[in-house]
């Protein structure tokens, strides 16, 4: 009985996939108008499919122009509206035209889904009116975002303060920088919130409670060096950000010589994020191969989600001297039936100034056995060539890294693990050379 078991569910998986195939065909069917209409319309002109009839209570409007002529259209199935149901976290892939730079692939983000979007409604008109639903244009006039006006000059922690993740703890070093970074005004480049419009400060300020992911790629943008997507600009709800390459997860089963270069710079990420002349620490609170992508052409590994970053300025922390600022803070390893947790006090992570986190969350959820990802265990480091699993070394710096045996061990084993891995990346680079 038992061994027509497997022949009755393997039958039962070939149902179920001919049922799903009928029933998108029947979807079709039913679609065909709207199909076709889909190709002809470009949706990113329209005002109230981009929320841009919601502003101020949106995230920007520095490429409404662009979107509003026509330069900003979806690649062809970010066209079927009907797939949005599988697109949960509202992320598109667009093409993007200039006269003279031609055509580019660009993502295109609403920062968050259709529930989390009608959260913020509901959260705005309920500071305003107590009520869940109101006029949401108007009910941003009567909300904090508002009541910070023009004649407040900086923009201070205490108004912020644990606003989101970005501004957990923040300084006003680092309160600056957002402002006179903020690429959604025309007048960048003041710390000055009278520099700012009202309409203007209060994206800013909606952004920075809500999902402040593009003022973390503005603040600590690309083009200096920091290891975030491009930010392009806003209109409405819908961010446009530079199209990075294929995620992460694509690369799990690539040869050995390209994943070991891939975990080295993931390395060379979390000691940037740690340890920088700027003497910010950035901490990846969200630690997925869904948040990393790596370009086509230079290899290169860059952050695509920057939600859930909590930045500590070291200077502030040093100068004010909180209880144990000092000593080293060790992430504590926890056992975890989800996919991609981590274990952390942000608490701590705002009041130390050695703090291993972002070794352990790029160890534990990317490259160690320990890594749990859509149904797979191993990390982008398994099944490592014989020599080097006979070895041991491997296999050893990664569990100290995620699991330390030894106190301050992550911290030793972190930098270790660096150099064996520049090692390896070295070693591989010259034997392709010599073939």
């Amino acid at each position: 009985m038992l061994r027509f078991l497997p022949l009755k569910l393997g039958r039962l998986y070939r149902c179920l996939k001919l049922l799903l195939v009928v029933g998108l065909f029947v979807i079709l069917l039913m679609n065909t108008h709207n199909l076709f209409a889909s190709f002809q319309k470009n949706e990113l002109t329209d005002r109230r499919f981009i929320n841009l009839n919601k502003c101020p209570a949106c995230f920007g409007t520095s490429w409404c122009r662009k979107f509003m002529n026509g330069q900003v259209s979806f690649e062809t199935w970010g066209r079927l509206r009907f797939l949005d149901v599988f697109n949960v976290k509202n992320v598109y892939f667009a093409q993007y035209g200039e006269p003279r730079e031609g055509t580019r692939r660009v993502v295109l983000k609403r920062l968050g889904s259709n529930q989390e979007l009608a959260d913020i409604d509901q959260k705005i008109c309920k500071r305003a009116t107590g009520r869940p639903r109101c006029d949401l244009i108007q009910a941003m006039y009567k909300t904090e975002f508002a009541r910070i006006n023009g004649d407040v000059r900086l923009l201070t922690p205490e108004v912020v303060e644990g606003w989101s993740d970005l501004v957990h703890c923040p300084s006003q070093r680092l309160l600056d920088r957002v402002v006179r970074r903020y690429a959604e005004t025309k007048d960048s480049g003041s710390f000055l919130l009278k520099n700012l419009k009202d309409t203007e400060r209060m994206q800013l300020l909606m952004t920075l409670a809500f999902n402040p992911e593009p003022l973390v790629l503005q603040s600590f943008p690309s083009d200096e060096g920091w290891p975030f997507a491009k930010y392009l600009g806003a209109c409405g709800r819908v961010v446009a950000v530079n199209y990075v390459g294929e995620e992460l997860w694509s690369f799990y089963n690539a040869p050995w010589e390209k994943r070991v270069d891939l975990a080295r710079q993931l390395m060379d990420i979390a000691e940037q994020l740690t340890n920088n002349d700027f003497e910010f620490a950035l901490y990846l609170l969200d630690v997925s191969f869904d948040n990393f992508a790596v370009g086509p052409r230079d290899g290169k590994v860059i952050i695509v989600d920057a939600e859930n970053v909590l930045v500590a300025d070291k200077r502030l922390i040093k100068q004010n001297k909180p209880e144990n600022y000092d000593v080293w803070y060790e992430s504590r390893f926890e056992e975890c039936d989800r996919e991609a947790c981590l274990s952390f006090s942000k608490d701590s992570l705002c009041s130390r100034v050695t703090v291993d986190h972002n070794y352990y969350a790029v160890c534990q959820n990317l490259l160690s056995r320990y890594a749990t990802w859509r149904g797979t265990t191993g990390g982008l480091l398994h099944d490592p060539p014989a020599h080097i699993a006979k070895d041991g070394q491997l296999e050893a710096l990664l569990d100290e890294c995620t699991k330390p045996k030894k106190r301050f061990g992550r911290f030793q084993a972190a930098k270790e693990l660096r150099e064996y891995l520049t090692q390896l990346a070295a070693s591989s680079s010259s034997l392709v050379s010599a073939r």
